[in-house]
């Protein structure tokens, strides 16, 4: 048997990582400035994230929900604590893309309604609803097109209030900072109105965090820049270091019922001790507030390139626009550089998403080989 062959790949084949620092199976070592699709939060192999999970895997590595896991409880209130999102309860699951899944599936239950309001650009995943809701025509199957979704583009306020006021709008879902899309945000005003807008028709506001989330933006949610709250958040990516988790953030206000959702693997005891010591890591070692003081020197340091056109994003969730496509310079600095960087559906767009632990030499090393390569 051989691999479903759907991923281009860079021919280099880490063995082991720590830090921001992968080695290769010939001992090479590479910088690595995009964490996996910004999974890696706390950076490779961190010692307490290890310690956590060898000592859970030592008791119990997993059993269903049909019992109790107090791992679960101390999770949620963790959770609730660093992200100043109390008036929330939380559901496990696997990945971002389920979490969306879920997200839908509810504000479809809790509005008995069908059509979903998304935005130009976004991603929120590749399985049924979520990639419906996904603006990439190449991805979306004809089942998927079945779902019913209105795009729409950040700052369209006319068209955003003339959809919601048509009645049938179950759910608004988008990204506070677009990931896949290419570092794209709406503004404050028009998040807000969207907010406001929704609370007024009794549609179910979706903040997809997946990407944005657990610190990433510098803040704990890329929502909270702007003073909104949703009534569902997904999560995802970084808040397992690389162990496979996703989660929804479901307001109080939404009431839950038996079988209403489910999963066999999510919130298995080895996933919350993942997450538990992430959010230990970014409270203990103040990586949110890194990640917004890197931002902010990296983008320093990103003005004093001629060739970079725009600087896009928020803390450590970042792009670099130039004039021309940025597939040849990822190749160039993985090859010649040893730096991991990534792209974006904007083709110009150059993608920066290294663990909140990132230090300023760090950056500084980043913005000598990129210099090189655009000599």
């Amino acid at each position: 048997m051989e691999l479903f062959d759907v991923y281009p790949l860079y021919d280099v084949t880490p063995v082991s990582a720590k830090g921001i620092v992968i080695t290769d199976d010939e001992g090479k070592k590479y910088m690595d400035l995009y964490g996996g699709h910004a999974v890696i939060s706390i950076g490779h192999s961190h010692p307490h994230y290890l310690e956590r999970i060898k000592n859970q895997l030592d008791r119990i590595g997993f059993y269903s929900n049909s019992v109790k896991n107090p791992l679960q409880t101390q999770l949620a209130s963790k959770l609730g604590q660093l992200s100043n999102c109390e008036d929330y309860n939380l559901f496990l699951c696997n990945s971002g893309a389920e979490a969306n899944e879920n997200a839908l599936k509810l504000a479809s239950f809790h509005t008995n309604k069908s059509r979903v309001i998304a935005f130009t650009n976004s991603f929120h995943g590749r399985t049924s609803a979520a990639v419906a809701a996904t603006d990439n025509e190449k991805i979306n199957a004809p089942i998927n097109k079945q779902q019913k979704v209105t795009f729409l583009s950040f700052e369209d306020f006319e068209g955003f209030e003339t959809e919601i006021k048509k009645d049938d709008v179950c759910a608004v879902i988008l990204e506070a900072i677009q990931g896949v899309g290419g570092l794209d945000e709406p503004s404050g005003i028009f998040y807000r109105q969207i907010a406001a807008l929704c609370k007024k028709y009794g549609v179910v506001l979706i903040a997809d965090e997946v990407q944005s989330g657990f610190g990433r933006s510098g803040s704990f949610f890329a929502f909270q820049h702007h003073g909104i709250e949703p009534d569902i958040i997904t999560i995802a990516k970084g808040m397992g270091n690389g162990f496979p988790v996703g989660g929804v953030l479901i307001h109080k206000n939404i009431k839950a019922s038996y079988g209403l959702l489910g999963t066999t693997f999510g919130g298995n005891h080895l996933a919350c001790a993942a997450v538990l010591a992430v959010l230990e890591v970014l409270e203990e070692e103040n990586l949110i507030e890194n990640a917004h003081r890197m931002g902010i020197y990296f983008k320093e340091k990103a003005l004093k390139i001629p060739q970079v056109k725009e600087i896009k994003g928020r803390g450590l969730m970042l792009g670099l626009k130039f004039e021309f496509e940025v597939a040849e310079l990822r190749k160039r600095l993985i090859y010649n550089q040893h730096i991991f960087t990534g792209g974006a559906k904007d083709k110009y767009v150059l993608r920066i998403l290294p663990a909140l632990t990132i230090k300023e030499k760090d950056l500084d090393h980043f913005f000598s080989g990129l210099k090189n390569e655009l000599l």
